[in-house]
């Protein structure tokens, strides 16, 4: 049995934002790492970056504070798939959900037992994620050959993914907690749930005001700052059917600043590394083996496996357009981690070596999962096209 799918209202202007984005994201990762490597201005670049604004450096506050703006987006875009999007539908929605499921999961178990009982076992996070960005920047390459339902499941599947790494940094990457800043930030959030839901309150004003002292207060509280964002999101009024409700209007807002401007902000501050000579080393060691595999390797069997038994069981079907060669492809695309992945890693670790190791093998991770999704998906679309004609 295969059902159709329809995406989400504004689903494809953000796929058509997160390809061009994904582009820029690509740009600047190069960049970045070519002016940090540089004898020239290396230096004074990585300075940049290093340089204390406060309390915080620079990094730190695009990395504490910017991305909450992207976390409010995350946010907001689940919140529309929950409502009108591929995630309204029970059915519809158990595909992705098994994907992403699966995604997470079989990545997660391969690192963890190639660093159980090592200090690195704490990186567990950092190959359950995908860089939507990346991913759909890397599908568009494939120009109109790739049905619409392959983007929206993936699409689906890395917001779902996204969920997924928001709840692992709530739980597994939360320092020691200030319960009196926590329950601030939660008073907060209780408050502006009640403003929309309760009161009707339309205004945008009070939910500007109240997300930046909950994410204050979210910062003083030993859970990341940035959680504050998604749950800033699950405050802001949404009507289904309208599409100039506050949410949709926040949406439409924060997608280009946050594709063309804070990513590539994240990228430009996060690759300002140091790639030593003997970096190939780097590779024999367990968290960067759990990196690689996890990503390259386990993303596509999870993905593929955990969509084959939910199929298999009855609980969702194909959609029209996907088989099960296509959904390998788009398999192989989720072991792009990039963006959320070096966000998890910052976390996960304190130690300089093993961050910017870990950055190194993301980078490489990525890539390969590009190259090998991208030439995979051509390989079967071509044979499919050559059997129909």
């Amino acid at each position: 049995m295969r059902i159709n799918i329809l995406s989400g209202r504004t689903l494809r202007g953000f796929m058509e934002s997160e390809k061009s984005g994904g582009l820029v994201l690509i740009v600047c990762t190069i960049v970045s790492i070519l002016l940090a490597n540089s004898s020239w201005i290396g230096e004074q670049y990585r300075s940049i970056w290093e340089f204390g604004v406060g309390s915080h450096s620079v990094a730190e506050w695009i990395n504490d504070g910017l991305m909450a703006l992207f976390f409010l987006l995350v946010g907001l875009e689940l919140i529309q798939e929950i409502y009108e999007g591929e995630l309204s539908n029970i059915k519809r929605a158990m595909l992705p959900i098994s994907g992403a499921l699966g995604g997470m999961l079989v990545p997660a178990g391969i690192y963890m037992f190639l660093n159980h009982g090592t200090p690195t076992l704490s990186g567990f996070g950092i190959p359950m994620a995908t860089d939507i960005a990346f991913a759909l920047g890397i599908l568009s390459l494939l120009g109109n050959r790739v049905p619409t339902s392959l983007k929206v499941f993936l699409t689906a599947l890395a917001v779902i993914d996204d969920l997924g790494a928001i709840i692992v940094i709530a739980i597994f990457y939360t320092s020691s907690l200030s319960w009196v800043s926590l329950l601030m930030a939660l008073g907060i959030f209780a408050l502006l749930l009640l403003l929309n839901k309760k009161f009707h309150v339309y205004n945008m004003i009070p939910y500007i005001v109240g997300g930046i002292f909950m994410w204050y207060f979210m910062l003083n509280s030993g859970v990341h700052a940035t959680i504050a964002g998604v749950l800033l999101a699950i405050t802001i009024p949404f009507k289904k059917g309208e599409k100039k409700c506050m949410s949709n209007r926040w949406q439409h807002f924060l997608h280009y600043p946050i594709a063309f401007g804070v990513l590539p902000l994240f990228a430009l501050a996060n690759t300002a590394m140091i790639i030593e000579g003997n970096w190939d080393q780097s590779i024999g060691e367990p968290f960067a083996q759990g990196i690689l595999l996890g990503l390259i390797v386990g993303k596509p069997i999870g993905i593929t496996l955990f969509s084959f038994i939910f199929v298999k069981t009855g609980i969702c079907a194909l959609p029209r357009g996907i088989n099960w060669k296509r959904l390998l492809g788009a398999g192989m695309l989720g072991g792009i981690g990039f963006t959320m992945s070096i966000f998890i890693t910052l976390l996960a670790f304190d130690d300089i070596h093993y961050i910017n190791e870990s950055k190194l093998m993301i980078l490489l991770a990525s890539l390969a999962s590009g190259i090998i999704g991208y030439t995979w998906l051509n390989f079967v679309m071509k044979k499919e096209r050559e059997r129909i004609s």
